[in-house]
């Protein structure tokens, strides 16, 4: 099995993205505070589904990656 997904500069141990799932079925995700991302209906649904039961950390990394951020390595 491959090596699962690595915050290899330790990024994700501030809990940097945040997210909110309303009643109208979106999910709002912040980065520091600040909202960078709306998914609405099935994208939605399919987050929610992936980040069930994961711990925190593997959740940063999955809004990470959904959100294009970190992607370039000079982000800080």
């Amino acid at each position: 099995m491959s090596e699962p997904q690595i915050d290899k500069r330790n990024v994700f141990d501030e809990e940097v993205f945040t997210y909110q799932a309303n009643k109208d079925g979106k999910v709002f995700i912040f980065w520091r505070g600040k909202q960078v991302m709306i998914l609405k209906d099935k994208s939605a649904q399919k987050f929610l589904a992936k980040i069930a039961g994961l711990d925190e950390r593997q959740t940063q990394l999955v809004m990470a990656k959904l959100t294009g951020n970190f992607k370039h390595g000079n982000e800080r």
